[in-house]
């Protein structure tokens, strides 16, 4: 049995939740996000809360209740309030500006780096703060992830972009006889 697939998700005020032809959609003030649902899990909506069950006991439909439950509950907290992260640059030289729908970066290469925004997330950068929010969870992780493979973090002096949150193990250098 999944904890996380018995828990209920209660809506808040101002979201509405419809499950059509195997799809879930999840309207609310800030957008609407809509996901296909795997044939094996059942959403039932009661008033404001939001119950899922396997339709058969197999081994897949106990992982994908748990899975399905919280993609729903992230998509009803998207549409309520954006998720966010935050990308650091650091190094000398190291420079991001967003110019319409592109973030253009310096990372110590011999040309410039541009990267396309999509059109459901907003990027504004700072300095060297980068601050990546849009509705879809998964979009605004995996959009980060790609920025952040350009110039990954080294460990000798942690020049590179990383996380806010992220700690990076620093390596002891060449040491002198």
């Amino acid at each position: 049995m999944s904890r996380i697939g018995k828990k209920l998700i209660t809506l808040p005020e101002k979201t509405e939740i419809k499950v059509s032809d195997g799809f879930v959609m999840v309207k609310g003030p800030l957008g609407e996000l809509s996901r296909k649902l795997h044939p094996v899990i059942e959403v039932r909506v009661e008033g404001n809360t939001v119950t899922l069950a396997p339709k058969e006991e197999t081994l897949e439909s106990k992982a994908l209740w748990g899975t399905y439950a919280s993609h729903i509950t992230n998509m009803v907290s998207g549409v309520n309030k954006p998720f966010e992260k935050k990308l650091i640059l650091e190094g000398i030289g190291y420079k991001s500006e967003v110019k319409g729908d592109k973030i253009i970066f310096a990372l110590g290469f011999s040309h410039p780096v541009e990267v396309e925004i999509p059109k459901t997330l907003k990027v504004t950068a700072e300095k060297n703060n980068i601050t990546i929010s849009g509705s879809n969870k998964e979009e605004v992780g995996s959009f980060t992830a790609k920025l952040r493979a350009l110039k990954k973090p080294e460990p000798y002096k942690g020049k590179g972009m990383r996380y806010a949150d992220e700690v990076i193990r620093r390596k002891q250098g060449k040491k002198s006889v």
